[in-house]
């Protein structure tokens, strides 16, 4: 297998193509008495054609309801998408008929769970379940299904996988479960992969070996991969952009090395500073002192303002905007404003 940082570092290459575009997507949560819960809040970024986008944050940011949104899995009600623009190579996802979006699910956009007990079905075999999802969008004969099932499963690194194929999920490992899952969401051949915590459950070796796969198998198919997750150690191996979110919005983005070496967000800073360095000798991990408020209770400001040790009196009265300091890197915190130019111009 290639190692991840080799794939990392061949992919950062001149972007050119937009594969997915969104713009002030706005999904929010009816919790009743007249309020909200604004769990993605004018979130706008664009991923290329070829390259792995990473969205970090902590739980509670917003990734996962951002993925959901690009899905359309959104729970309705009491979830909503009240505004916004999903493109994919140019085609609004956010107006297709649900017909034609199942059809953008698996086809055009594969999605990677972060429990795949909770995604795979107890009753069905291994082998029925991709097959499935081959033929609701192929137009093949089960027994060829069949067959490109279990190539899938060789290709996703079992080597018994005419047994396999036989098994149910609970007759397997939590690494063996989220390789069917990545057969099954690349069974298609889609041009974005959505991989949502996919290594959060699974040892630090078994993670290095899925990471690998999904690298391996973009690179095949040359497909985009949007991998979120709160592990800033696997965004440094794997990604080539990286998108920092808090509080349903974007505070950061830029390329790996530019973020890792001049992070610009006060809370990517924070965020950098609890990652364990082996060559310091301390007592205890760094952390952000809080908590993440909840959707419902963000504050009229900044929503980092509770937290933040660079905090001015008017972090408290104004939301600030998502600015370009550089021609590749954006922050939204007052610091900055001098400096970059309003993405809203």
């Amino acid at each position: 297998m290639h190692n991840p940082q080799m794939e990392k570092e061949s992919s950062i290459k001149p972007l050119d193509t937009i594969l997915l575009d969104i713009k002030g997507l706005k999904t929010y949560f009816d919790i009743g008495k007249g309020r909200y819960a604004k769990a993605v809040d004018d979130v706008s970024f664009s991923i290329y054609k070829g390259e792995t986008v990473a969205l970090v944050g902590e739980s509670g940011s917003g990734k996962s309801i951002t993925s959901l949104s690009i899905m359309r899995l959104i729970p309705s009600p009491p979830g909503k998408i009240l505004e916004g623009s999903i493109l994919l190579e140019g085609k609004e996802l956010l107006t297709l008929s649900e017909d034609d979006m199942s059809e953008v699910r698996g086809n055009d956009i594969g999605m990677i769970f972060q429990e795949p007990m909770t995604s795979l079905d107890p009753v069905f075999t291994i082998g029925s379940q991709i097959v499935e999802s081959i033929m609701r969008h192929r137009k093949i004969k089960k027994s060829l299904a069949y067959e490109l099932a279990t190539d899938l499963l060789k290709v996703v690194g079992f080597a018994r996988a005419d047994k396999v194929i036989k098994e149910y999920p609970h007759q397997l490992s939590g690494g063996m479960r989220q390789r069917v899952m990545i057969a099954i969401a690349m069974s298609c051949n889609p041009k974005l992969l959505i991989a949502d915590e996919p290594t959060t459950a699974l040892d630090v070796t078994v993670q290095a070996q899925i990471l690998t796969l999904m690298m391996e198998m973009k690179n095949k198919l040359d497909s985009s991969i949007l991998l979120i997750t709160h592990d800033l150690g696997v965004v440094a191996e794997v990604a080539s952009r990286v998108l920092v979110m808090y509080g349903g919005q974007i505070v950061e983005e830029a390329f790996v090395e530019d973020l890792f070496l001049r992070p610009k967000h006060p809370y990517t800073t924070a965020l950098l500073k609890t990652i364990p360095n082996i060559d310091l000798d301390l007592d205890r991990l760094e952390s952000i002192p809080g908590t993440v408020p909840p959707a419902h209770l963000f504050p009229k400001g900044c929503r980092f303002a509770s937290r933040c040790e660079s905090v001015m009196q008017i972090c408290h009265e104004v939301n600030p905007d998502l600015i370009n300091i550089d021609s590749t890197h954006k922050v939204r915190c007052h610091l900055y404003e001098e400096q970059g130019v309003n993405m809203c111009d």
